[in-house]
C-alpha cells in the first residue's frame, strides 16, 4: 500500500478530523481490474434484479441519513440543513435510476429486406471525479445511472471531503451491491484522477471541477478517444428587472450565491439590475445580506458555513483585497476558513470579481439598461451554467431565458438542480448532461443490428 496519507480537516475549526490513506497508481490499477472483472456479472444481472439492488442501496442510504449528514458537516462544513437535503439527494437518485435497468429501450426502425432493431450497451468501468464542494450529490450523479445502465464505477472523491463517499462505498455493500461493482477509491488527482484517464479499461471520465482541470482531462482523453462528461465552473447571472417583486428578489439572492459560502459552480455571483430599481434593490440586498445566519454549522440554525480550505480563504481574500466591500455580513471567527458574506458594487466589466469564479461567499451588483443590455452583459463571460431572471412579464422571463447562453435558467426563482431534469452547461462550463431521464444513456453504446429476412 502506498504511504501517502491525507489529514481531513473540520474547515469550521481547522482542527484535525481522521486520516485517509491515499491510493498509488498501482492500488488505482487493482480497483481498476477488478472492477472490470466485475463488470460481466453486472451487465448480465437481469434488468429486475439490477434495479432491486439500486433501490436496496437507496433504503439503507434512508436509513443513515443523518449519519451521513453529520459527517459532512464535519469534513465539509456544510450546514445540517444542507447536508441532510445532500445525503437525500444520493437516497432520491438511486431510487429515481432504480427505474431505468428496465427501461433502456433500443427502437425498431423500418429497413427494406430485413428487421433493423438498436442496443444500449453498458460501456464498462466508468470513472467518476468528484469535487470537494458537494461530495455527496455530485457521487450520486454520476454512480447512480451508471450502475443502473450496467456499468462497474470507480470513484475518486476529493482529497478534502473523502469521508461520505468511503461511507457510501461500505453502505453499498451492506446493500448487497456485488464487490467491486461501486469502488470508492481516496487519492490525489495527479495519481488516481490521472489514471482514470490513461487506463485504458477506463471507458468513460466523468469529472466535476474547474475548466482549467476539465481541458486537461479532456486533452487526455482524446488519446484514446475515451468519452467524457464535464461540469465546470461557473459565473451565473441573477438578472432583477425593474417590474420585479423586488422585495422577494432581495431576500432570495443571498440564498443564490452563499448557500455553501459560495462553493458553488451554480452561484449567482453576479447580480444584473435594472437601473431605475438599482438602489432600491441595494438596500434590500443589504438588509438581507446582513441578516444572514453565518455560524457553526454545527448549530443547526446556521445558513451559512466556513470556505473548506486555508487555501480557499486566501483565494477569495485575495479578491476581496482589490475592491471595495459595498457591505458585508458577520462571522463566527475562530480559527476556522471563515469569510463574511460580502457585495460589491461594480460599474467596469472587465473586473477580476466580475468575470472570474470566485468561489466564496462574494457577489458583485452591476446595474443595466434594458433587456437587450441585460443579456449582453449575462452573456459577456466565457462561462455558461446557471442563471436567474426576475420579472412580472412572462414574455420577458421566457424571451431572457431564450437569450442567455446558459444550461440551467430559472425566472423567479434559483432553482437549478432537480435530479429528474437535465443539468450541464454551455461554453466553458462543460460538456454533456447530468440528471434528468436520459443520463442513464450517457453511459451506453448505441449498437444496430439488421437481420436480413
Amino acid at each position: 500500500m502506498s504511504a501517502d496519507v491525507y489529514t481531513v480537516i473540520n474547515p469550521a475549526t481547522a482542527a484535525p478530523v481522521t486520516h485517509v490513506h491515499l491510493a498509488s497508481v498501482a492500488e488505482t490499477d487493482a480497483a481498476i481490474e477488478a472492477a472490470q472483472a466485475a463488470f460481466p456479472a453486472w451487465r448480465a444481472m437481469p434488468p429486475g434484479e439490477r434495479a432491486t439492488l439500486l433501490r436496496r442501496f437507496a433504503a439503507v442510504v434512508d436509513a443513515h441519513v443523518d449519519e451521513l449528514a453529520e459527517l459532512e458537516v464535519r469534513n465539509a462544513g456544510h450546514t445540517w440543513g444542507n447536508a441532510r437535503w445532500e445525503a437525500g439527494n444520493v437516497r432520491d437518485c438511486l431510487n429515481y435510476y432504480a427505474g431505468a435497468p428496465e427501461r433502456l429501450f433500443g427502437r425498431q426502425i423500418p429497413v427494406a429486406g430485413g428487421v433493423d432493431v438498436t442496443f444500449h450497451e453498458p460501456l464498462g468501468v466508468v470513472g467518476i471525479i468528484v469535487p470537494w464542494n458537494f461530495p455527496m450529490p455530485i457521487a450520486g450523479w454520476g454512480f447512480a445511472p451508471a450502475l443502473a445502465a450496467g456499468n462497474t464505477v470507480v470513484l475518486k472523491p476529493a482529497e478534502l471531503t473523502p469521508l461520505t463517499a468511503i461511507r457510501l462505498g461500505e453502505l453499498a455493500l451492506e446493500a448487497g451491491l456485488p464487490e467491486h461493482v461501486l469502488t470508492i477509491i481516496p487519492g490525489k488527482g495527479s495519481v488516481v484522477g490521472e489514471r482514470f484517464v490513461t487506463h485504458p479499461l477506463v471507458r468513460k471520465v466523468c469529472f466535476t471541477g474547474s475548466t482549467e482541470v476539465g481541458k486537461r482531462i479532456m486533452a487526455g482523453c482524446a488519446e484514446q478517444v475515451k468519452r467524457v462528461t464535464l461540469e465546470l465552473g461557473g459565473k451565473s447571472s441573477n438578472i432583477v428587472f425593474a417590474d420585479a417583486d423586488i422585495d422577494a428578489a432581495a431576500a432570495s439572492a443571498p440564498y443564490a450565491v452563499f448557500d455553501n459560502a459560495g462553493q458553488d459552480c451554480c452561484a449567482r455571483s453576479r447580480i444584473l439590475v435594472e437601473r431605475s430599481a438599482y438602489d432600491e434593490f441595494l438596500g434590500k440586498l443589504q438588509t438581507a445580506v446582513e441578516g444572514l445566519r453565518v455560524l457553526d454549522p454545527s448549530d443547526e440554525s446556521s445558513e451559512m458555513g466556513p470556505l473548506i480550505s486555508a487555501q480557499q480563504k486566501r483565494t477569495v481574500t485575495g479578491y476581496l483585497d482589490e475592491v471595495e466591500v459595498a457591505f458585508a455580513g458577520s462571522t463566527p471567527g475562530g480559527d476556522g476558513f471563515w469569510v463574511p458574506p460580502s457585495v460589491v458594487t461594480v460599474d467596469d466589466p472587465a473586473t477580476g470579481i466580475w468575470r472570474e469564479e470566485v468561489f466564496g461567499p462574494v457577489v458583485a451588483v452591476m446595474p443595466f439598461d434594458d433587456e437587450a443590455d441585460a443579456v449582453a452583459k449575462a452573456n459577456d463571460t466565457k462561462y455558461g451554467l446557471s442563471g436567474s431572471i426576475f420579472t412580472s412579464d412572462l414574455g420577458r422571463g421566457l424571451r431572457v431565458a431564450r437569450a442567455v447562453e446558459a444550461g440551467n435558467l430559472s425566472v423567479n426563482s434559483h432553482s437549478s438542480v432537480r435530479y429528474w431534469t437535465p443539468f450541464g452547461g454551455y461554453k466553458q462550463s462543460g460538456l454533456g448532461r447530468e440528471l434528468g431521464p436520459d443520463a442513464p444513456m450517457a453511459f451506453t453504446e448505441e449498437k444496430n443490428v439488421f437481420i436480413a429476412h
